[in-house]
């Protein structure tokens, strides 16, 4: 009995052990890492969007200047696929602001939490214009208004930014998103930077005359050496019609050398955000 009662207490110490010490081990110390800066989160649903899957995880980080300078106003930059290139470039961009690279500003990250489109990633309908090819494509208008009527107003009211200097970022179907955005929409970018837009399954609805908006973006575009040619020879179609044009819109088409679809992504936020500040 006596033997049955210590093994009933010594597994029941090991059991509380196991428990303390998991529980500490998993208390994450995110203000150690301290390149991401202090980062806030919010929620945000986009109404008009028919589907269930329609809200947004809306993570922003500050710059350090937010709080020395009480008056001013920054930039804001709005990264797509928030989920990934958010950390990816919050980290990156301590080390452009170390070396001025470019001015401070806010960032912005859109994510859906998730890469599984079972379980709400719903990229392929939100940045994309339609297709004949995916019935599920053709969201890009109205994620566009998503911005225009709730995350955009909501980032004003919450934040000191510039509404004059707010700038998206899109790589791969992002990328098809900001092109459309600043060709055929009216979301009030002041610039958009695309890398390796996947225009692979409606390229000519990108080769339509350009809408009469009087304010349109500067667009950067990067194409990246290495693309998978499924991606790499619609793109660069895509650019040499535009280049073949008399279109009055400022822009800048460029090659990202050594780098494939998805490792481009911090040279050509750097660059485009360079060539979008060039003073900075």
């Amino acid at each position: 009995m006596k033997i049955t009662l210590f093994v009933k207490q010594l597994t029941f110490g090991a059991l509380f052990f196991i428990m303390a010490f998991g529980a500490a081990a998993s208390e994450v110390k995110w203000e150690k890492l301290q390149g991401l800066g202090t980062v806030e989160y919010f929620e945000l649903l986009n109404p008009k969007k028919t589907t269930s899957k329609n809200n947004y995880h809306v993570f922003v980080r500050l710059p350090e200047e937010y709080l020395e300078q009480k008056s001013a106003t920054f930039p804001v930059l709005y990264l797509l696929d928030g989920g990934t290139t958010f950390p990816l470039f919050s980290a990156h961009y301590t080390h452009l602001r170390w070396m001025k690279d470019i001015p401070p500003m806010i960032l912005v990250g859109i994510s859906y939490g998730t890469h599984d489109w079972r379980k709400g990633n719903d990229r392929s309908h939100d940045f994309t214009a339609p297709s004949s090819e995916r019935e599920h494509w053709g969201g890009a208008a109205v994620f566009e208004q998503f911005f225009i009527d709730t995350l955009m107003p909501t980032m004003q009211k919450k934040y000191r930014l510039d509404k004059q200097k707010q700038i998206l970022f899109g790589q791969s179907l992002g990328g098809q998103f900001g092109l459309f955005s600043s060709m055929y929409g009216k979301a009030p970018f002041f610039g958009v930077i695309a890398s390796n837009p996947a225009l692979y399954r409606n390229l000519d609805l990108f080769k339509r005359p350009l809408n009469e908006r009087q304010d349109r973006p500067k667009v950067f575009v990067s194409i990246a050496e290495f693309d998978d040619e499924k991606y790499k020879v619609p793109s660069q179609q895509w650019v040499n019609y535009w280049l073949s044009q008399d279109s009055k819109w400022d822009y800048k088409f460029t090659t990202i050398q050594n780098q494939n679809h998805l490792s481009a992504t911090p040279d050509v936020i750097r660059n485009g955000l360079m060539w979008l500040f060039p003073d900075s």
